[in-house]
């Protein structure tokens, strides 16, 4: 047995009572944008200001590459529940913040840096999740789920088919599946979306066929 832990996080000391513990958020959609508290503190193992601005550059020029592959990306009422199964920063979601959309941002409890608390700090939601269990949520939830780096993350933890089984569990008939990984994974994986009757195709890299990470786009 494991003993249980504190589920609730400290917030910082403050100097005054004017100061504000954790650390001031801007408003809404401003704070999108802005360094998280937890980020400018180094709170973050391995999470700096610069990466957080880097991270903002990257998904906009992901989703702008998205929409190339799957133009139903960029149309209102298309999708509505989405998922992000490796949020890191809630890139993802801050990317389609234009969009009459929302973003559940997970945060694998298997990954490197905890970062559910700067997903918070830039106003969106999210929680935790290990993809080796099945999620707390009713079927068909979600008309697009997005899985960037996931099946890396737990290649030596649990099997992919199980992953995938719960993947088509939560994704509405119809839904969009678009998976980030390295192309000796989605070669696996495209078979195993075969055997779920997903249509489903793999693409270069939004930097070129040289990268070893593809991209995966599946209809259920």
């Amino acid at each position: 047995y494991t003993d249980i832990e504190t589920c609730l996080t400290r917030l910082p000391e403050v100097s005054s009572d004017e100061e504000v513990a954790g650390g001031a958020i801007a408003n809404w959609p401003r704070r999108l944008d802005m360094v998280p508290p937890r980020v400018s503190s180094g709170s973050i193992d391995g999470v700096t200001p610069e990466i957080f601005q880097e991270d903002i550059i990257l998904w906009k020029k992901r989703i702008s590459y998205y929409t190339t592959v799957n133009s139903q990306l960029g149309q209102p009422g298309r999708y509505r529940n989405l998922l992000d199964m490796n949020a890191f920063l809630g890139g993802f979601a801050a990317s389609l913040v234009d969009d009459p959309l929302w973003v559940m941002n997970i945060v694998p409890v298997e990954a490197k840096a905890d970062t559910l608390g700067a997903i918070y700090e830039r106003g969106l939601i999210g929680t935790y999740q290990s993809w080796c269990e099945a999620m707390s949520t009713y079927p068909r939830t979600y008309d697009l789920i997005h899985a960037d780096s996931v099946f890396t993350l737990y290649k030596d933890r649990c099997e992919m088919e199980d992953i995938m089984l719960e993947m088509d569990r939560i994704l509405r008939p119809e839904g969009s599946v678009i998976i980030r990984d390295d192309v000796d994974l989605l070669v696996k994986i495209k078979r195993i979306a075969e055997g779920l009757n997903w249509e489903s195709q793999i693409v270069d890299h939004e930097d070129g066929p040289l990268e070893r990470e593809k991209l995966l786009f599946a209809v259920k």
